[in-house]
């Protein structure tokens, strides 16, 4: 009877474990989709980023200066997100992929700043167009960011609570990173898209 007993006892703690082990590794590919949202929406954003500075440029041929710094800052943050897509959730990877994009979106609103001087360039159709559907990606990317750092939330506490954290130590389950934004407060604010 006491042997029946044991087996019970261990039977019941080995599904245990395997709930834990199968809660935090859920947890952890629902953090990583939720970064893949937030990759579908930069890749968008970054393709729309050429097609607005070939729209500029027609206009504002003596400013070279800033349209080249927003190919290199839309360049940069291509890389950051690339690196971060293939480690969603790495401290560092976060911490770049938040700060190229915060200084992405500085010399964008730089650029809008510069191209308000430009009445034909405020009312071209095209541009009209690309700052819309540029507007519309940044809300995308807002709401994106916000499912990502809620799943991050939600397995850095399942895998830091007990007993699943002894889990979590054992299998390799490390810490998510949230993705902030940068502590500027002019690379904080969304480009202004007011033509």
């Amino acid at each position: 009877m006491e042997f029946w007993i044991f087996i019970a006892i261990v039977v019941a703690l080995a599904f245990w474990a395997i709930s834990i082990y199968n809660g935090l590794v859920q947890l952890r590919n629902r953090f990583k989709n939720a970064f893949a949202q937030i990759d579908v929406q930069l890749k968008r954003r970054y393709d729309l980023i050429p097609n607005l500075v070939e729209t500029v440029k027609g206009y504002i041929k003596h400013e070279r200066e800033t349209l080249e710094a927003v190919i290199k800052a839309r360049n940069q943050a291509v890389g950051a997100a690339q690196a971060a897509s293939a480690a969603p959730g790495n401290p560092a990877a976060m911490q770049a992929l938040g700060q190229a994009e915060g200084a992405l979106t500085g010399v964008l609103g730089r650029m809008f700043a510069l191209a308000e001087a430009y009445p034909d360039l405020k009312a071209n159709q095209n541009m009209l167009s690309l700052q819309e559907e540029l507007t519309s990606t940044e809300n995308k990317v807002s709401f994106a960011r916000q499912g990502y750092n809620d799943s991050v939330m939600e397995y850095n506490t399942k895998r830091e609570s007990f007993p699943d954290n002894i889990f979590a130590g054992m299998f390799g389950f490390g810490p998510a990173e949230l993705l902030q934004a940068t502590e500027s407060a002019e690379e904080r604010k969304a480009p202004q898209v007011k033509f």
